[in-house]
């Protein structure tokens, strides 16, 4: 059996200041390894993108179904619950940005909403100014072009990480 001498050494409490050091320095490494490997900022974007092919995809599906419901006309005027909405003539090839705001090339597709999207008109999740304050009052940040076809492509031209989103039919 040893016996306890306070001088012999065999009853060492506690960590010397270098191995914490030591520990505090190797969890730091460990830390940023994991935050350069998780990227939180890549991570949201990834996210906004995602958001906005959904946002998308809504738009579009919209316009299609009010043209389904036309017989493939998307202009003119119907009556939901005694209010009255207009959807507006789209030119062929010129991209318009979905708003009711001012600005140039805008087109306000309140019409949309509540018949073919019923909740609010999407818009984009990162884009400053981009906001849904009533039907009147928006700004979607999502643009839509109709082709020489008649093909209607919606696209959210503020996409991040060097993305392309834009849904074509």
């Amino acid at each position: 059996m040893f016996k306890y001498n306070k001088f012999s050494g065999l009853n060492k409490n506690g960590f010397t200041l270098i191995e914490i050091l030591i520990v505090i320095g190797l969890i730091a490494i460990l830390a940023t390894i994991v935050i350069v490997a998780i990227n939180p900022g890549r991570q949201f974007a990834q996210a906004r993108n995602t958001q906005r092919t959904s946002n998308v995809n809504t738009l579009l599906n919209a316009i299609g179904q009010r043209l389904a419901d036309n017989k493939g006309v998307f202009t003119g005027s119907f009556t939901v619950n005694a209010t009255a909405y207009t959807c507006p003539t789209l030119t062929q090839g010129t991209t318009y940005t979905i708003a009711s705001l001012p600005g140039p090339a805008a087109i306000d597709l309140a019409c949309l909403y509540p018949t073919y999207i019923p909740t609010s008109l999407p818009y984009d999740p990162s884009a400053a100014g981009a906001q849904w304050t009533s039907a009147s009052n928006y700004d979607t940040k999502y643009t839509v072009l109709v082709d020489a076809n008649g093909r209607y492509t919606v696209s959210a031209p503020a996409a991040e990480l060097g993305t392309v989103i834009s849904i074509t039919r």
